[in-house]
């Protein structure tokens, strides 16, 4: 494996696919511009590299209110979320047998009901994605000061917090691309 490729697949980010993807498209130009085929592999095979790397940056598990990531980031939900999305199933549940057996009362209290809960989702959502960017943010700050300062305490315990704030993004991203598939 080439020095320009991350070898330490826990540390894998969406930048360094991102810088990966350019670095073979360079190499790639290159190897058009000259003829050579092994530069053309080569730049085939970074860019096969950065592919892998952002999948694997995207990459999530979530069961129930629980996700975690590859690199062994784990993130609770909000509780918002999970009250949100019960308003949203007993409201939907209130909204159908309101229809079913003609009670416009009913039917409305679902309506409300489901409107409610979309709400306290979003709610939810938001509080985990912000407080995801804080911690992804706040420990690749503390991992640089630890790392400078020498201490791997420190630097281990801001890689989890970074790790367990990119769980706590990706778990909303799951969510959302769930709610809008495209």
């Amino acid at each position: 494996m080439s020095s320009n490729t991350n070898t330490n697949k826990d540390a894998t980010s969406t930048l360094q696919s991102y810088v990966d993807s350019a670095s073979g498209a360079v190499q790639s130009v290159i190897g058009s511009i000259t003829g050579n085929p092994a530069d053309q592999q080569q730049a085939e095979q970074k860019k096969g590299v950065a592919d892998a790397e952002h999948d694997l940056s995207h990459a999530t598990a979530k069961v129930g209110p629980v996700t975690a990531t590859p690199a062994g980031g784990l993130a609770k939900d909000d509780p918002n979320r999970s009250a949100g999305s019960w308003n949203q199933t007993v409201g939907s549940a209130k909204e159908a047998v309101g229809n079913l057996v003609g009670a416009e009362g009913l039917k409305q209290e679902g309506i409300r009901q489901n409107k409610e809960g979309q709400g306290q989702e979003a709610e939810g959502q938001l509080s985990d994605l912000g407080k995801g960017i804080q911690d992804r943010v706040g420990g690749t700050i503390g991992g640089a000061v630890a790392g400078l300062t020498g201490n791997t305490a420190q630097k281990s315990e801001a890689q989890k917090q970074h790790d367990d704030g990119k769980a706590r993004q990706r778990g909303v991203e799951a969510d959302l691309q769930k709610q809008n598939p495209q």
